[in-house]
This record gives C-alpha cells, structure tokens and sequence, in this order.
C-alpha cells in the first residue's frame, strides 16, 4: 500500500463531503485546526476506536490457525487480526515476538519474518481502509535492537543502545537508525517503540536498552536515534518517561518508585527526553513509575501531574503520548475499561495492548456518555494521532529488497566496531596469536558459531573439538549471566551485554561489544585478530576496571 495513498484517504475520509468534489493535495492539505474540525465530525466509536493499539493472533490479517482464532475469540469475540480491526475501529495494531530471555515477554507473537510482516501489515491496512474513519492505521513494534528485537531475521541487525553508547558517535547512530528505519518501513511498520531514552542508573532493569548512564551522552544518543528514524519515514518514541534507568523493580510486574528529587529529575533524567523533543520525535511513551517527587503513589503513565505538567507543559512536547503496555501490572490495579479513560485523562493519547481491548473501546464510550470524559479532551488525542498518520504515511513503501542491503550492513558495520571495548589488557598487538578455542555460557551457541566463523574470516585458526592444551580461549557471556557463567580458563572474556559480570571474571584481557548482533561479532572477530583497534568506552561505571585500557 502506497503511504502518499494512505495520506490521501485519511483527508478524503474526514471531509463532510464525498472524496470525488475536493480531492486533497499536498498544496491544500488541511492545517492542524482544520483537521481537528473535521475529527470533531468523528463519531463517538470512531473516537474510541483510534486511541486503542491493541494486539492481536495469527500471523495473517484474514487467515490464521485454529488456536489464533480461539485466542482472538477469548481477546475480542473475533476470529482474526481484521476482525479486531473493524470490530473496535482501531487506530492502531502492535506486533510483538518474543524468546525466551526477552524481558518484556508477553504471550502472544505474530511476527515470523519479513516477508509476513509486509503482508499481515497490508492486510490490516486493507481491513481499517473500510472502517467509516478511512484512516490508515499505526503500525508499531518494539524494534530497539539488542535484548528487545521482534524481527530478527532477514534485515540489518543494529548492535545494543549501550553498544552505540561505547561508540558515542550520533552521527554513526543517526545512520545506523536511518537504514532500520527504512527495513521497518518495508515492512509497513509505521511506529517504533525506540529509542530507550533511560539514564542507567545502578538498577540492571534497562541494562544495555539504555545508551549509558552519562545523562548528556544519552541525550546525544537519543537525538540521532530519533533523526535517524524519522528521516526514513518512521515515526520514534522516547521511552519510558520520565526514565526507567534507576529503579530497581520491574514495572513489568511491578510499580518502581522514583526516589529522585525534582531536581535530580530536571538534571539527570530529562534532558534525553529534552533533546529527542528537540530533534521532532513523533511519539513518547508514559512509563508505569512511582515518581516520589511529583505524584507519589500514581503511576506516571495515570498521572496528570507528570504528563500535562511536566511533559506538555515544562518540555513542550506536542506529538502523541503512548502508555507503556496496559497489560503490565502496574497498570491492571483498575479494570481495563476504567484504566483506559483514566490513561485519557492523565494526558495519554494512544492506549498500547490493553488486557480486555473491547472493555477499553467500551468503557471509553460509557464516559462519553455520562461526561466523565470530556469528547474534547477525545478529539485533542485524535487529532495528534490523525497529525501521526499523515507524517508516516507521506511516502511511498520500500520494496523488500532494501532489507539487510549492502549500504544498510556498513552503516551499521561502522557502528558495532566503533563500539568494541577494552577494560582490561595491553592494547596494540593482536589479542590472539596461534590456535584459539570459543566457548560461551550456557544458551549461547549461536553466538559462539557466528564468532567462530568470523575468527576463521579474518585468518585465525579455531579449534572447535579437541582444543590443544596451549590453544587461548575466548570466553562469551551475554544477558542475564553471572560469575558462575564465566570459564576460569579463558585468556579473554567477552560481555556481549551490560559488561558489569567483567569485574568477576579473572581473564588477563576483557572485552566488551554489548551485544550478540551478527556484525558485532564480526567487529570482534577483527579488534581479536588485530585487524582493527577497540575504540569504544564503557559508557557505564565497571568496578575496578578503566571506560577502556586502551587510552
């Protein structure tokens, strides 16, 4: 589906009158004000329906498998992904896929891989094309790459947040981005639940999601992330405000309190959030967070205080405010009707995978009914997701063939290596000379063979089975391991997540990529084989080890 058509008809189906007497041109194309009369003309389940970004299962708008159909039935009382859509006049569908380790795992995935994507999100446009709105939908995901990546094969993996960090050069993450961006908009992905625009604090929630625990390297980062992006055509969401990076619970399950002052918050916290407002971002995602400071006990995704006052008032931001997904405890202490007008009412626009989605639709109309929420206050979060709408779907949709292309692999490629760290060892020289054996903590064979490939690529001798007694060993561990995954015997120990477990580990040269992506591993194939220098720094505290010993 052509994303300039898309445009077209989200103005010929708003208009009073027919499409054929004025079709809308870029030259007449409606302000804001005129478009925020013509959703005024909305009706009130048109209105309830644009707000909600549910998900849904089967990996096929209009076809999917017995238990797809069974999980939509007990969902929505549908049987497939297009029903959801015209049932509830949705604004918006999310896809999600998970493995295990993801740690925001939910139950359900419909992603497989590119080519599926690309048909399920034209699908799902064809489906709401016939809603009375007219309006094409937002499509997002939570592609930010490292730990959290729900498509993962057959395009161009970009390394972690904390990866780009160590590198800390925006310019190489705004291209880095802009190649994502075009592969997600191939897909006919519209909306990106990323950048991470956390500050890493001492808690190990967001770990390497987040660019580093320097507030203005993060902000730098967050800002080329978001103009990398946009710039392809796909709308970016700051996330999760006002920062995720110190708690040490898991809003997943749980509320983390914010201790920090306001002004901590104003000077630590903030200012990425600041500098993707600054750079355009599209969209910022409420956070499930206690924010002790400003509305103790309310979550910051159910609070006025936090959102009006502090997002729209004291940073400006003026784009679609998402909640983080309803289904997450946090947000479940009301039911899903009523959590979904109360989200309205703090100041969020766009209410992402709410538990129970038709008591969401229908509660939302039941407080239209009875004033409880104000239809004004309605219209203001459609007209900014309308406003969404038109700024992604302006171009036309790349081809498929973009995917993992030549340009988009070293844009990224300069990235990864950029970001290979040294903690510990003498710099210079190769780091492995003679006969070289791979081993990895447990769950990490797929990352063990691509470094096993790319070691052989750059002319190093690996021995995979019977190693010889004088053979160095290279040692891999990534999220989630501890000192007990480390391999005594390794002369060189490699974090390929948050490098935290490299202070327990007594290898006499550490290493960090923060991340198990395909080119990170060849970036390391290369520092390890001394074809290429470790450049990056920890952009996060290690104990007792230097941001590089490489100078």
């Amino acid at each position: 589906m052509r994303r300039n058509a898309a445009a077209i008809l989200i103005l010929c189906a708003l208009a009073l009158a027919a499409c054929g007497t004025a079709p809308a041109t870029p030259e007449s194309s409606p302000s804001p004000t005129t478009l925020a009369g013509q959703v005024a003309r909305l009706s009130d389940e048109d209105l309830a329906g644009q707000v909600l970004m549910p998900y849904a299962y089967g990996q096929d708008a209009t076809k999917v498998s017995a238990g797809a159909a069974k999980a939509n039935q007990k969902l929505a009382g549908v049987t497939t992904p297009a029903e959801l859509v015209t049932k509830l006049r949705l604004g918006g569908v999310i896809l999600v896929g998970f493995e295990a380790g993801d740690p925001t795992a939910q139950d359900t995935a419909n992603i497989d891989d590119p080519a599926q994507v690309r048909k399920f999100t034209a699908g799902l446009q064809a489906a709401a094309a016939k809603l009375p709105a007219g309006t094409p939908l937002l499509i997002g995901t939570d592609q930010e790459y490292g730990v959290v990546t729900r498509v993962k094969s057959g395009v161009t993996l970009l390394p972690s947040a904390m990866a780009l960090g160590a590198a800390n050069q925006p310019e190489l993450t705004e291209a880095a981005w802009r190649a994502a961006g075009t592969e997600l908009a191939a897909m006919g992905i519209n909306v990106d639940f990323a950048p991470d625009a956390d500050v890493q604090g001492a808690s190990s929630v967001i770990g390497s999601r987040s660019f580093g625990s320097d507030s203005k390297l993060v902000a730098e980062q967050a800002a080329a992330a978001v103009r990398g992006l946009q710039a392809a055509g796909v709308a970016a969401t700051l996330k999760h405000f006002p920062g995720h990076g110190r708690p040490a619970a898991d809003s997943h399950g749980d509320l983390p309190q914010l201790q920090q002052t306001r002004q901590e918050l104003t000077e630590i916290d903030l200012p990425p959030f600041q500098a993707g407002i600054a750079a355009g971002v599209q969209l910022v995602m409420s956070g499930h967070l206690d924010v002790r400071s400003i509305d103790p006990g309310m979550p910051a995704s159910f609070s006025a205080k936090v959102l009006e006052g502090v997002l729209r008032q004291q940073l400006g931001f003026d784009g679609v405010v998402v909640t983080d997904a309803l289904n997450m405890a946090p947000a479940e202490r009301w039911p899903a009707g009523e959590a979904a007008v109360r989200a309205l009412q703090a100041g969020n626009d766009l209410l992402l995978m709410p538990p129970d989605p038709v008591a969401a639709y229908n509660g939302i109309l039941t407080a239209l009914k009875n004033g409880k929420l104000s239809r004004d206050r309605l219209r203001a979060s459609v007209t900014r997701i309308l406003t969404l709408k038109r700024a992604v779907t302006d171009d036309d949709q790349p081809g498929l063939d973009v995917l993992a292309g030549q340009e988009h692999q070293s844009a990224v490629a300069a990235a990864a290596s950029a970001a290979v760290t040294q903690l510990r060892g003498a710099c210079g020289a190769p780091l492995v000379t003679g006969a070289v054996s791979v081993t990895a903590a447990k769950g990490r064979d797929a990352s063990r063979d691509r470094l096993v490939k790319a070691l052989q690529a750059q002319g190093v001798r690996v021995e995979q089975s019977t190693p010889a007694a004088d053979a160095q060993v290279v040692h891999l561990v990534g999220y989630g391991d501890t000192a007990g995954d480390l391999n005594p015997k390794a002369t060189i120990t490699v974090a390929m997540d948050t490098p935290y477990v490299l202070t327990k580990s007594a290898s006499p040269v550490l290493l960090a990529t923060y991340s198990s992506s395909p080119l990170s591993l060849e970036a390391l194939a290369k520092v390890l084989a001394g074809k290429a220098k470790a450049e990056g720094r920890s952009p996060v505290a290690v104990n007792g080890l230097p941001k590089s010993s490489c100078g």
